[in-house]
């Protein structure tokens, strides 16, 4: 099935429980059958509008930060609860409710049926979003335009540093670590020396077919799960507004405030042509000059040059070649979901020839866990926990906003091989750990954990959200792995068919994997496994 969704996180036995609950209030636990008419991609879902402000008025009150977690037995009972009041919900919204509205989340493509908000006007929609419907036409003197302040040295503090600085074109649009990152934490450094990004930069080559942050809740799901946004914990709603994160962070670009950037950007040629194109506002109001770069930007991101489908798996798609041996055992593994079930979040469709149906994520979130990167400056504090999605819940203000800590944005996989580190946190140097770490990491946590507790880059009040039911993560400590060593070989080679032309080199210089390359805060029995691997 194309672009399977994932069920929200919850325990498999109190999903059971909340369905039977659900049965017994309602014949009709697919309320949304009869509302499947948007898209004929699209699979319909319940329509609780308003299903999770409701739902949270029969919840206890969240776990502060750094409290303990909810016992066990109350949980259940909230989670059944809440599963009433949302069923109860979305009955009388079929009952009594205006016609549902619509909205755009993916530029050009087909308004999305929108069936209840969560939170400040997040959308919750009746169907998936299908990324290989979106049309982008940017026009062309714009996208000119935003190519020139993506590569424009003079908007960091100090000058010296672009959006190319993190975003290398040479590399896929990912990083192109510096020495004292490839020694230290992992992850770019920013305009001033020994400074470095909370996170890992992702690629943002198809980056233009991430949807806007809406829920959607798939016919068999006890709730609604979110989806889209950009960055790793969806703060950013669109391209334009996530230039606002680099521009703006210490560790960074920066720059102190808008006022600032005016100053820096009004003194230079850039000042005039952005006035030519935007009005005079953009000399005189520094919000105005900051939606304008990022409408700029946007338009360059959003252009055909970022999203060129050129790689051998795109050739495969169109034309039914046959890849390598290990790469179509690897692609049979990736899918299988006894095995590596990849696609489960990474998801693609080999029954289309439109490479936009396989961009290898489906945008939705998950908690997966990925070891505490102890070289991050940020972590030498052992209080600091990068919350991912459960901050921008706050913000947003979502109905019991704890629930999703610990949850991050699934990437796309694609260009995957040619990364120098791995995960949010650029935690592994290679790629083969990465996909060892969801083989072993419930049945050798030791191996991935630094000896320390289990889960250590997670709060744990928060421990109860990781996701311990999907495989290969559902098995126990000490119990036979889901894949073997040959098989997370034949994985990492499938990973390699999806590098684009302009940088099969690149990926072939580094073996793939960069199975050669260990870094300094990568676990001593990992490094050891890759060494070891038997070449392919």
């Amino acid at each position: 099935m194309i672009d399977e969704v994932r069920y929200a996180r919850r325990p498999a036995h109190l999903r059971d429980r909340c369905a039977a609950v659900t049965k017994s209030l309602t014949d009709s636990a697919r309320v949304s059958a009869a509302m499947a008419d948007a898209v004929p991609f699209e699979t319909s879902a319940p329509a609780a509008a308003s299903a999770a402000s409701a739902a949270s008025a029969g919840r206890a009150a969240a776990p502060a930060p750094g409290a303990t977690s909810v016992p066990a037995r109350a949980r259940r009972k909230r989670m059944l609860l809440a599963c009433a009041v949302a069923t109860l919900a979305g009955l009388a919204l079929t009952a009594s409710a205006a016609p549902p509205s619509e909205t755009v989340l993916l530029p050009g493509a087909p308004p999305s049926r929108v069936v209840g908000v969560v939170g400040n006007g997040t959308p919750q929609v009746a169907g998936k979003i299908d990324a290989a419907t979106a049309r982008f036409a940017p026009e062309p003197t714009l996208v000119a335009l935003g190519r020139r302040i993506f590569f424009d040295t003079r908007l960091s503090e100090p000058r010296g540093m672009s959006c190319a600085g993190c975003h290398d074109p040479g590399r896929a649009f990912a990083p192109t670590l510096s020495a004292a990152s490839l020694a230290g934490p992992g992850v770019p450094q920013g305009s001033r020396p020994g400074r470095f990004s909370a996170r890992n930069a992702p690629s943002l080559l198809y980056v233009r077919y991430v949807p806007r942050r809406h829920f959607y809740q798939d016919d068999d799901a006890p709730a609604p799960s979110p989806f889209g946004g950009l960055f790793s914990d969806g703060r950013a709603d669109t391209l334009a507004e996530q230039i606002r994160g680099p521009l703006f962070d210490p560790n960074e670009m920066n720059n102190r405030s808008p006022a600032a950037l005016l100053r820096k950007v009004d003194a230079t040629d850039l000042g005039a042509d952005l006035a030519a194109r935007f009005g005079i506002s953009v000399r005189r109001d520094p919000e105005q000059l900051v939606r304008a770069l990022g409408t700029a930007v946007e338009a360059y991101l959003q252009s055909d040059e970022m999203a060129p489908f050129t790689s051998r798996f795109d050739a495969y798609l169109r034309t039914r070649t046959p890849l390598a041996p290990a790469e179509m055992r690897g692609l049979a593994l990736f899918r299988n979901p006894d095995k590596g079930n990849c696609m489960s979040c990474h998801t693609l469709s080999e029954t289309s020839s439109r490479p936009e149906r396989s961009l290898f994520t489906d945008f939705g979130y998950d908690a997966i866990a990925v070891p505490r990167n102890r070289a991050l400056p940020a972590n030498r504090d052992p209080r600091h926990f990068d919350n991912g999605l459960c901050d921008t819940a706050r913000r947003l203000r979502w109905p019991e906003p704890t629930q999703w800590c610990g949850y991050l944005r699934t990437p796309g996989l694609r260009n995957v091989a040619v990364k120098q580190t791995f995960m949010h946190n650029g935690v592994f140097a290679n790629l083969r750990d990465a996909v060892a770490f969801y083989n072993t990491r419930s049945t050798d946590p030791r191996r991935w954990y630094h000896g320390a507790a289990t889960f250590d880059d997670v709060p744990a009040a928060y421990r109860g959200n990781i996701n311990v039911n999907s495989t290969p993560m559902n098995r126990r400590p000490g119990a036979v792995p889901a894949l073997t060593d040959a098989e997370i070989d034949d994985i990492v080679a499938f990973l390699g068919t999806l590098t684009d032309a302009r940088y099969a080199g690149l990926a072939a210089a580094r073996g793939g994997t960069a199975a050669n390359v260990a870094r300094a805060q990568a676990p001593a029995s990992a490094v050891r496994a890759a060494a070891a691997a038997p070449a392919r």
